[in-house]
């Protein structure tokens, strides 16, 4: 007994010091959640802003632009794939992986081949594990990208939707990322960048600020909509950046949380483990001390006679 005991002392204090780091890590997640959350809220307005100008020069001019033209027949299209560079994180990742495998079994049960681009170690070796194909990827600042990061990912985003599909170009860029809807939920989302749907971007602007300005373009409606598409799909992917990495962050700290408890409840088990291994000990030690005593006692009755 008195060796199992030990093994009890020795996993209470190895399950001990790994509750100290999940609840380290807990803490760190939950600090750094705050800050993101202030970072995506100032992006958003931007974003916004740049879709409604956008909006506002396509629908107030006749240029046929190749960022704003559906293709009859669309051969090609990009998936861009937002997860972490950690894990630790709970489904995170795998429910990112999991909405763009469903995008890609859609998009492909069309008739359109996939162009995939990755942000992240953990889609990067999903896909390397399955010897899949990657266009480009992108790793070392999910948890905290910045704009020049989102400017490194779109620019060959943007190179390929302006090129012609027989050149290696691409007909449509889907982009698949995590929304930060909450503390407790994050949702794997699924969207279409580009071709920008008008009609649906114009209803939306228009409910919320009335009718669309009218533009006059200087020197032209295509040189003005070359500059503003760029950094359309340029804010477009900053502001899913930082929804993902806020949603990494809640989701860190949730699992890291889950961990802290399950810990607990694990130094609770042994340590009831460890007094019932103590106490059968003593009992032990006490039956063999009365069984000494009383064959003593014998001993001595019996050399008396």
């Amino acid at each position: 007994m008195g060796a199992q005991l030990r093994v009890y002392k020795r996993r209470i204090k190895s399950v001990s010091a790994t509750k100290k780091i999940t609840r380290a890590m807990e803490m760190i997640a939950a600090s750094r959640i705050i800050k993101a959350q202030r970072r995506v809220a100032a992006s958003e307005p931007y974003a916004k802003e740049l879709t409604r100008a956008v909006t506002a020069v396509a629908q107030g001019s006749d240029t046929q632009h190749p960022l704003l033209t559906e293709a009859e027949q669309p051969k090609r299209a990009a998936v861009l794939l937002i997860t972490s560079d950690r894990g630790l994180a709970g489904g995170y990742n795998s429910n990112a992986i999991k909405a763009a495998e469903e995008l890609n079994a859609r998009l492909t049960a069309e008739g359109k081949e996939i162009v995939s681009f990755i942000v992240g170690n953990k889609g990067t070796a999903y896909y390397g594990f399955r010897n899949r194909p990657v266009e480009k990827s992108f790793t070392g600042f999910t948890d905290n990208p910045t704009y020049a990061d989102a400017k490194a990912v779109s620019a060959p985003l943007i190179e390929a939707v302006q090129k012609d599909t027989a050149e290696g170009g691409v007909d449509e860029l889907h982009i698949v990322y995590t929304e930060f809807v909450s503390m407790m939920t994050q949702a794997p989302l699924t969207d279409r960048m580009l071709p920008l749907t008008l009609e649906a971007s114009g209803a939306e602007e228009a409910g919320g600020k009335g009718v669309l300005p009218l533009y006059d373009f200087e020197p032209s409606a295509e040189d003005v909509l070359d500059a503003l598409l760029p950094r359309y799909v340029e804010s477009r992917v900053y502001n899913a950046l930082l929804q993902a990495a806020a949603s990494k962050h809640a989701a860190t700290r949730r699992a890291m949380q889950s961990a802290t408890d399950n810990a607990e409840e694990l130094i609770k088990s042994l340590t009831r483990l460890a007094n019932a291994a103590r106490q059968a000990d003593i009992t032990q030690e006490i039956s063999e001390i009365v069984g000494g005593a009383s064959a003593l006692a014998d001993a001595n009755a019996g050399s008396d006679r």
